[in-house]
Parts: C-alpha cells; structure tokens; sequence
C-alpha cells in the first residue's frame, strides 16, 4: 500500500535525520491516505465522502506548511489543519459521546494552555488557544463514532500538544519530529478509516 511504504520513509527519515526523505515523503502521505480511503470503497455517501477528503487534504495543506521553519507557515499550517478539523466535526454529526470524556477533554485543553500561555510567543498565544479549542472539539467528537476515530482524536491531540510544547521551547523527546509525525499519521489514519467503518454508522 501507498500510504504504508511512504509512512515507512518518513518515520525512518526522521529516525534516520535524513531530512530529504521526510521533505519528499510528508507531501505523499495524505493524498495517498485519500486514494486509499476511496479505493477500499468506505465512503458510501457522497456527503461523507467530500467531508473526509476535505478533511484529509486541509491536513495535507498544513503538512506543506510545517515543512517551512518560518512563523507566518506556521500561522498557514494552523489555519488549516483548523479547517480540516471543521470538516471533521460537520462529518461526525450530532452523534452522541460520553460526556464524562468531555469534561476529561475539558480539563486537558484548560490544563494544557495555562501551562503553555506564558512559554509561546506573545502573538501566537490566542492562535493557539483557539485552534487547541477546536482540535479539542474534534477529538471529543470523534469519540461519538466508536473506538477507532476516537483514538485517531487523541492522537491528533497528542501530536499537536508536542508541537505546541516544541513552540513554547519546553525540553523535547529525542526525535521530536518523529513521535509528532508517527502520532499524527496514525491519528489522520484512525480518523479516516474509523469515520468510514461500520461503528460509524455509515454503511
């Protein structure tokens, strides 16, 4: 599979520090997660479907903008991914999730930016805070379609708490790069298939 073998070169180029390869991989990874979604037949409905690969493909745009180490990319990338994440929230529709996960999502969102709001640079903080709310959202909402697009919400949660830890200069793991994109793709991958599987309720 596509997505698979490019996966593979970009988590191994992170690992690697082999920077050409994660330049050349990163670009491939969401169209091809695209492709797959549609060639395996999960989106039945037209309305899903344009949801989800509008969802996956504003992923793609802030993938591109993350490859340039530059504020005014990472305010790009932001706006996005923010929008990719309004998509995911029409996609999961008025389902019902548990609201004792809710209010654990709440603790964490307000947690994690009191942590954060002094450590970011001051023109990034309310960015960031805004977006955190909607990522936030999404993941909590995703938890409503079943186990697996509730994970691939955490995850996304994840991945993009460690970017915003990188931001505000907090010590790293080593190969920062490589857990945020090996939670990120597991996240977009969770999310994609788990909105189309039969948990979901869209079959």
């Amino acid at each position: 599979m596509g997505f698979a073998l490019a996966t593979a070169v970009d988590l191994g180029s992170l690992l690697a520090g082999w920077h050409l390869g994660h330049v050349i991989a990163k670009p491939l990874l969401m169209p091809l997660l695209v492709a797959y979604v549609i060639a395996r037949g999960g989106a039945p409905r037209l309305l899903v479907a344009a949801l989800l690969v509008a969802a996956l493909l504003f992923g793609w745009g802030g993938d591109l903008a993350l490859l340039f180490d530059a504020e005014p990319a990472f305010l790009v990338g932001m706006g996005s991914f923010a929008a990719g994440h309004v998509c995911y929230l029409v996609l999961f529709g008025k389902r019902a999730a548990n609201p004792l996960l809710g209010g654990a999502y709440v603790l964490a969102l307000v947690g994690t930016v009191t942590m954060l709001w002094a450590d970011l640079p001051a023109d990034l903080r309310i960015p960031v805070a805004g977006y955190s709310l909607l990522l936030t959202a999404m993941a909590y909402r995703a938890s409503a379609l079943g186990p697996r697009a509730g994970i691939g919400g955490a995850l996304f949660l994840l991945s993009d708490t460690l970017i915003a830890t990188g931001v505000a200069e907090w010590p790293q793991l080593p190969r920062p790069d490589f857990w945020i994109m090996a939670t990120y793709i597991a996240a977009q991958y969770l999310l994609a298939t788990g909105a189309t599987s039969r948990e979901a309720g869209v079959r």
